[in-house]
């Protein structure tokens, strides 16, 4: 469902100072059987574009597995709970697809952050005239769910792709792995400078015990529904809008419905943190070695420097 409105060789321009803000919805259906998550994930897509200066293919990729992240992490309850989406579209081969690793991480509330192995790829637009999602992430690797619930182990689920479109393979994941009925479609419209026009998604649950004839209304509704970036950007639909519609003739109410961003957690500590795992011998290299050591975030880009007097040794 990705798209882009001009020749993809557009050079990079300067982000609009106006970008509009992200929003997670929840509703659900009168008789509760229901749920429907609506997300606008334009801010985010945008961030992730500021920050890693994605080309236009890597902004769709990463900005649809981003909304899948928030969208799932919001099912989650705690606060310390959160959600590692972890996509190898190379067949188990790091190398084997352009974008590398791509990795979400998401918390609670549907705050996220990514990253991936190469942000600067430029394919041809598929047989559709649509950004290649497919090409630049891999069709023949796998789908990986962590959830940290704070428990002795994580929840470690992993899928193989079905398409590499990132949607169908969020509902693959569903169906496959926790036998819940489930449909994704996700979005991303990138603008004539390379910002994002507008991104996000929707995902639509039966939750157990699961009523089949609820089937037919969830697939009329899919069927009437427009991408999710024409709604949000041809039709001005909110998050809140796009989650009643996929309710439609269910008697959907909205949940709640909260604000949701590009968020990380790197700070100094846990960078210190990072270089004493390194061990007693490297650290010691790394401190006769006199000279000031970068540390960078792969999900922010934020840059940490440690004189060679400030190294600890374990």
């Amino acid at each position: 469902m990705s798209n882009i409105q001009n020749d993809k060789h557009s050079p990079k321009g300067e982000l609009s100072p106006v970008v509009r803000r992200s929003k997670i919805a929840r509703a659900l259906s009168s008789d509760g059987g229901v749920l429907c998550i609506a997300a606008d994930t334009t801010g985010i897509v945008n961030e992730i574009f500021r920050i890693h200066q994605t080309s236009p293919v890597a902004s769709a990729a990463l900005g649809r597995l981003a909304t899948a992240g928030s969208i799932m992490g919001s099912l989650m309850k705690n606060k310390t709970d959160s959600l590692t989406l972890r996509l190898n579209g190379g067949g188990g081969n790091p190398g084997g697809s352009p974008a590398g690793i791509i990795t979400v991480v998401s918390d609670y509330k549907g705050n996220v952050r990514c990253c991936a192995g190469n942000y600067n790829v430029d394919l041809p637009l598929n047989s559709k005239g649509k950004l290649d999602v497919a090409g630049y992430v891999g069709r023949e690797g796998f789908l990986g769910v962590i959830r940290d619930l704070g428990l002795k182990e994580p929840y470690t689920a992993q899928v193989p792709l079905v398409s590499g479109e990132i949607g169908e393979d969020i509902t693959s994941y569903y169906a496959v792995s926790e036998q819940i009925p489930t449909v994704c479609a996700l979005g991303v419209l990138v603008d004539r400078d390379w910002s994002i026009k507008a991104a996000g998604g929707y995902l639509i649950q039966l939750i157990p015990p699961v009523d089949e004839s609820k089937i037919e209304f969830i697939e009329k509704n899919i069927k009437s529904m427009q991408s999710v970036t024409e709604m949000l950007a041809s039709n001005s639909m909110s998050a809140e809008d796009i989650a009643l519609r996929g309710l439609s003739g269910l008697g959907g109410e909205i949940l709640d419905e909260w604000e949701i961003s590009y968020k990380c957690d790197c700070s100094r500590s846990r960078t210190e943190e990072l270089l004493v795992s390194l061990g007693r011998e490297e650290l010691q290299k790394l401190r006769e070695a006199g000279e000031q050591i970068e540390v960078c975030c792969h999900f922010c880009d934020k840059k940490y420097y440690f004189e060679p007097d400030e190294i600890k040794i374990m």
